[in-house]
């Protein structure tokens, strides 16, 4: 049951960091767990320690690890519309 909710929560984080990023029209559904599901390994590394939270990805579901994710989804993204187009949007 967790990888259900695991897949929905990062398909939902993916599809809002997308609209954030303004990259929605070009990312399907896959992509858009994908990019919640990656999304929150990055924030984990980068920002979970600066909060003193977990993420998605280590069965923590509050706030601040869904903000966590959330966040590392859109840097995720800005990441890659840096290396593909040369600027972040």
């Amino acid at each position: 049951m967790n990888f259900i909710i695991w897949i929905v929560i990062g398909g939902i984080l993916g599809w809002l960091a997308s609209l954030v990023m303004k990259t929605d029209a070009e990312q399907g559904m896959i992509l858009n767990i994908v990019v919640g599901i990656v999304g929150s390994f990055l924030g984990g590394w980068l920002l979970a320690p600066l909060f003193g939270t977990g993420t998605i990805n280590s069965d923590d579901f509050s706030v601040t690890s869904l903000l966590v994710s959330f966040l590392g989804a859109v840097i995720l993204l800005a990441i890659v519309n840096l290396f593909r187009r040369g600027r972040t949007r």
